[in-house]
């Protein structure tokens, strides 16, 4: 979002409050010790309750990439750990033209960084070979599913559903590969059940998945176990 451009409309601002943050703001909050601490844990969650077009998550999301990256010692290992650090990752906003700028926006970010990645990683006649596609389809169905349109307060999209979320379990390591289960919950049940209140402010870190033991009621689809990099591929399993 660039600087000059802070509103869409007065018309948006009169009715709806709306006002983007501009992006020095975004580093300042971003640069708390509090913050940083959670960043650099891949897969602490980050809940936006009013995304707009994701000032706060793709700069959270630049960063994480870049602890998933040092965190690397192959291309293979970079794949798992840029979608750990997407899937941490949930943004609520109500208007839908911001919603695609947001899923759009995700989407830019973390192929832009994930090429970085793995130029750092490999020389740059080998990018091309190394690049998984499975990362990349993966990507696109966390950032679908973790980016939400919808009222935070009502809990309800505007087809008066509830907003739904997917927790995106991790399992593990076989053959070198992360698995991981994907467990769809209501946002109504997440906030029943965290261990936090839901942030006000949009930059703050939150547990959003309370233990196992308290929630597994409240699951209301799950997905056949896979390598996180064929998420994509998964079909839910009837409960």
């Amino acid at each position: 979002m660039s600087e000059m451009k802070l509103i869409k409309s007065s018309e948006r601002v009169r009715t709806l409050g709306e006002v983007f943050t501009p992006r020095r703001i975004v580093e300042l909050m971003l640069d708390q010790p509090e913050i940083t601490a959670k960043i650099n844990d891949l897969s602490a969650t980050f809940l936006e309750p009013s995304a707009g077009e994701g000032a706060f998550l793709v700069e959270i999301l630049r960063r994480k990439m870049d602890v998933a990256l040092h965190r690397s010692h192959s291309v293979q290992e970079y794949g798992d750990n840029a979608l750990i650090a997407l899937s941490s990752l949930y943004g609520i906003e109500f208007m839908e033209d911001n919603v695609e700028m947001l899923v759009m926006n995700m989407n830019e970010q973390f192929l832009r960084s994930y090429y970085q990645g793995l130029h750092q990683l490999q020389s740059e006649e080998e990018v091309s070979h190394l690049t998984d596609e499975n990362v990349l389809k993966s990507a696109k169905t966390l950032i679908q599913a973790n980016m939400a349109q919808g009222n935070a307060l009502t809990q309800l999209n505007s087809d008066g559903k509830p907003i739904m979320f997917s927790e995106w379990k991790l399992l593990g390591k076989q053959h070198g590969y992360q698995y991981v289960q994907r467990l769809e919950y209501t946002f109504t049940a997440i906030i029943e059940h965290a261990q936090e209140p839901v942030p006000e402010t949009p930059y703050e870190e939150v547990s959003l998945f309370a233990p196992p033991a308290e929630k597994k009621s409240s699951v209301t689809r799950e997905y056949t176990p896979c390598r996180l990099v064929d998420v994509y591929k998964t079909q839910s399993q009837n409960l």
